[in-house]
């Protein structure tokens, strides 16, 4: 039963299986979580921005408090200049000024804590649905791939038929195993060629692969 790499391989490693259903069934999942995983990202994207929006009430101060403690900073360095009482008239102005620079300070802060709860947030609610692609479907993806790949070797090789007739052997229903063969096991001990490379088609098949390709 010899095998080659053909549709469903990508660099000898294979991707998708042979069998229509089968492929049809691993392609429309794949698809199903690249939405999935498109869809998370984007609302992920949209809520960071929507808590953005937050931070306009600290950008706003912001912007106010250091423009009003610039002018006042101004006017008191105007009136400084002024003989005998400057020192005087200044101090006032140099208080509000500090006010107004703490106010801008606090418009900052608020900015960068909603900055941190976006991102926070946002990340937040990647967890589960990434979660869910990297430690459930992945890897049943990645053990398929593998196992394919591992079948696929052993049916280009002289003795892998017989192998995959054990693992038939193993763990196909016995039904299955009764309709190849009365006694399946003992025409494998026997190496009756019919029955083996049967058990093998049959492990295969489970797999979504062709027997010969």
């Amino acid at each position: 039963m010899p095998t080659s790499p053909g549709r469903g391989t990508l660099s000898g490693v294979k991707i998708y299986a042979d069998r229509f259903p089968t492929a049809l069934r691993q392609l429309l999942t794949d698809l199903l979580v690249v939405v999935w995983v498109y869809a998370a990202i984007r609302f992920a994207l949209w809520l960071h921005d929507l808590i953005e929006k937050l931070a306009v009430p600290g950008q706003k101060l912001e912007g106010a408090g250091g423009g009003l403690a610039d002018n006042l900073a101004d006017a008191g360095g105007k009136v400084g200049r002024v003989p005998l009482v400057g020192d005087e008239l200044t101090a006032p102005f140099t208080k509000a000024a500090e006010a107004a620079r703490a106010v801008a300070e606090a418009g900052r802060d608020q900015q960068e804590l909603v900055g941190q709860l976006a991102l926070g947030l946002s990340i937040a609610v990647l967890v589960f649905p990434l979660g869910l692609v990297l430690f459930g479907w992945l890897p049943l993806r990645v053990r398929w791939m593998r196992r394919a790949g591992v079948a696929q070797a052993l049916a280009a090789a002289p003795a892998g038929r017989d192998l995959l007739a054990l693992r038939a052997l193993a763990g196909q229903p016995l039904g299955r195993l009764a309709r190849i063969a009365p006694d399946a096991a003992e025409a494998w001990r026997r190496g009756d060629d019919t029955t083996v490379d049967a058990l093998a088609a049959l492990e295969l098949r489970r797999l979504g692969l062709r027997a010969g390709r």
